[in-house]
């Protein structure tokens, strides 16, 4: 896990995609324009580490699609096909950070690491935290190996799955409810304190190669919240859409009512994923009520999503039809395949990665 230093230049690949990191006043709101030279030039670079800058989309993270998601797949992918370069950093907006992060985690073959980083003062402000954060992120992606890919933000290292924003403002943004941080970076130090465990990764999905004429369009996954006076409208309304994956937000442990159990049971039986997280920030989901909770949705044939939350939830839904995409549609394959990325393993033993 320790990358040992050989007195040879680290040399790391600076994706940038837009965000807070790149933003600039533009007369009624901040929006993202900077290139990621201009960001990077904000920020000092870690002792021997060399820095080549790819531009490869400027959006306001609120704006992400699954096409920027894979086009940014794809990118990574091609980059590390250079045996020479060392780890890549991703400069993203912290809106859908944790779903991006995700996405490439599921599909990332690599020892190399992603390392996603970003902002939550805009790109040029005084008390800007994207400076510190960038130089943190290139830390972290020239030392450690075997991680999969990785958040760092505010002096801590988080593994994607599970970490999600959970403070709007505050510089300490990102944080994974259900576990411990993975580590900590500062003072030219990084500690890595547990190895996240990781399902086998996806292998590139034909969705993020280069597109084709007549390339079909990707699949609709949405996403529905259960609440008090909760009915099927909307999740019916979604089938209707052409979803081909739902994720439903529950209550609780992953409870919803006999009506909404009902509306599950016949979109699984049309064909659609159905995976059913909850809107509690922290804690499993478990199967112990009955009366439309989550003893009823699985029985209808939904999938619980561990301590995963909506957003990586509706990436896992997604990631798996993508892996179906190209051959025959097969609803029982691409249940078995989400039920693996579903129970992937969010917890490990604790193990050492740190680098002076």
């Amino acid at each position: 896990m320790k990358r040992t230093h050989d007195g040879e230049a680290r040399r790391i690949v600076v994706i940038s995609t837009g965000g807070t990191i790149a933003s600039r006043w533009q007369g009624t709101g901040y929006a993202a324009d900077a290139s990621g030279s201009d960001v990077l030039a904000t920020a000092p670079l870690p002792e021997d580490v060399t820095v080549e800058v790819v531009d490869l989309f400027n959006v306001n993270s609120s704006r992400m699609t699954a096409a920027h998601q894979l086009a940014l797949l794809r990118t990574v992918h091609e980059t590390f096909a250079d045996p020479g370069v060392d780890g890549i950093v991703i400069t993203h907006g912290t809106d859908t950070l944790e779903e991006t992060a995700f996405l490439l985690d599921l599909h990332h073959t690599d020892a190399r690491p992603v390392v996603l980083t970003g902002a939550q003062r805009p790109f040029g402000t005084g008390d800007g935290d994207g400076p510190g954060n960038l130089y943190d992120a290139l830390q972290v992606a020239s030392t450690v190996r075997d991680l999969g890919v990785l958040v760092v933000f505010d002096g801590r290292v988080h593994a994607a799955r599970g970490t999600v924003k959970y403070r709007t403002l505050d510089a300490d943004a990102f944080s994974d409810p259900s576990a411990e941080r993975l580590g900590r970076v500062g003072f030219s130090r990084v500690d890595i304190e547990r190895q996240p465990e990781r399902p086998a990764p996806l292998p590139l999905p034909a969705a993020a190669r280069p597109a084709a004429p007549g390339t079909a369009p990707l699949p609709r996954v949405d996403i529905v919240t259960h609440h008090s006076d909760g009915d099927p409208l909307l999740l019916n309304a979604a089938v209707a859409a052409g979803a081909r994956g739902i994720v439903l937000v529950a209550t609780g442990a992953g409870n919803a009512t006999p009506e909404v159990t009902a509306a599950v049971a016949d979109a699984v039986a049309r064909g659609v994923l159905v995976a059913v997280t909850t809107r509690v920030p922290a804690g499993p989901l478990a199967e112990i009520y009955t009366g439309g909770g989550a003893v009823d949705l699985v029985a209808a044939g939904a999938l619980l999503t561990g301590t995963l939350r909506a957003g990586q939830a509706r990436i896992a839904v997604l990631a798996a039809l993508l892996a179906e995409e190209g051959g025959a549609s097969d609803p029982a394959r691409a249940t078995a395949l989400l039920r693996r990325l579903l129970d992937g393993p969010v917890r490990a033993e604790p193990a050492l990665a740190t680098r002076a």
